[in-house]
């Protein structure tokens, strides 16, 4: 079982929390001027890395926080956590930019 870093709570189990999506999607500036193709871009295509993700979590059965979470897929291990509306640290950016284009197997 994984434990999770809640940033409110402290460090509890997986099962308290709700994965919610990549992190830091950005939702068109005017979706009512937005074509069929581009919505349906920004609702349903997703990236699947192998590796380094930065994604959305929920403490629902907690705090019931929303947070951004960076995590390697691979060994599930948590790199950091950080509070919604910000970036991510410089060295994960750095190294989620290392690792674009890879595809997963």
């Amino acid at each position: 079982m994984m434990q999770i870093p809640c940033p409110h709570c402290g460090l509890r189990d997986e099962e308290e929390f709700c994965y919610g999506g990549p992190a830091h999607v950005v939702r068109p500036a005017k979706p009512e001027d937005a074509t069929d193709v581009e919505w349906a871009r920004y609702q349903f295509d997703r990236p699947n890395p192998r590796g380094l993700s930065l994604e959305r979590w929920r403490h629902t059965f907690g705090c019931r926080q929303w947070f951004n979470m960076a995590r390697d897929t691979i060994s599930h291990d948590i790199l950091t956590v950080y509070a919604m509306g910000e970036t991510a640290p410089a060295e994960i950016q750095a190294a989620v930019a290392g690792t674009k284009g890879e595809v997963s197997q």
